[in-house]
């Protein structure tokens, strides 16, 4: 790294999910969305859990969830500059409203920052707002300088989104990096005995996964389109996969 890194993550557990490879040497880790919408007894659990996280740089946001994370037509995915179009309007105006949020937030959190590993341009598996956390940092990346790096996670529901994505020159370099395995089974377990844990529990973290380099708007250095590169599916990382998923995707 060339600089103080930040890890930049919608929701408590995503870290060690697509950036634990990252998680360990970053100068601060911030969460951005707390309770989650419309569910108090999850609330509680995912605080507790976030109390007893053995994460000394950690800053949580706390921004309340919008409700819209897979209330997206994800056959014809629309991005917009606060992420990607909703649905539900209801939830559309929470999520635009979060989005200002966001930005007033991450600017003094970021602000020094060299490096920032958030989520990609499609969401690893297609939520709404882990494409708004993406949005909000490339928005304050001119800014602030950074550079931004993102991971090959999708699935099934976001490929249209990153197939969108890959036709556009986005990323100055890329590195293999191996998951932080002693870490992520040390938090997710945390995340479990306090009921917080959202994804499978049979999740399986891949041998190696890609990390995208975004440079700053002003950095000369060539940007190359993401066609052709193989992306890692979430719904063939684990135990038993569906015979039918196998855990690589290749763009065009």
């Amino acid at each position: 790294m060339s600089g103080p890194a930040a890890v930049v993550v919608a929701h408590p557990d995503d870290e060690i999910l697509w950036l634990s490879s990252a998680l360990a040497s970053a100068a601060r880790v911030v969460f951005c969305f707390g309770d989650p919408f419309g569910k108090p007894e999850k609330a509680t659990a995912r605080r507790r859990a976030v109390a007893a996280l053995p994460l000394p740089r950690l800053l949580d946001l706390k921004l309340p969830e919008s409700g819209g994370g897979f209330a997206v037509n994800w056959q014809t995915p629309e991005p917009t500059r606060f992420g990607i179009a909703l649905t539900d309007p209801a939830a559309q105006a929470r999520y635009e409203a979060n989005f200002e949020h966001l930005l007033a937030a991450l600017r003094p959190a970021l602000t020094g920052i060299a490096e920032v590993y958030t989520h990609n341009p499609w969401g690893e598996y297609g939520h709404a707002e882990h494409v708004q956390v993406y949005r909000a940092v490339a928005a304050l990346q001119a800014e602030l300088g950074y550079t931004i790096w993102f991971s090959n996670y999708v699935s099934a529901r976001s490929w249209p989104l990153a197939v969108q994505s890959s036709a556009l020159p986005s990323w100055t370099e890329r590195r293999s990096a191996r998951p932080d395995l002693a870490l992520a089974r040390r938090l997710m377990r945390i995340y479990r005995q306090h009921g917080a844990w959202t994804w499978t529990r049979f999740h399986i973290w891949p041998a190696q996964e890609q990390l995208y380099a975004q440079s700053p708007a002003q950095d000369p250095t060539p940007r190359h389109a993401l066609s052709g590169e193989t992306l890692l599916d979430t719904a063939g990382l684990r135990w038993w996969p569906p015979p039918w998923r196998a855990a690589h995707r290749r763009l065009g």
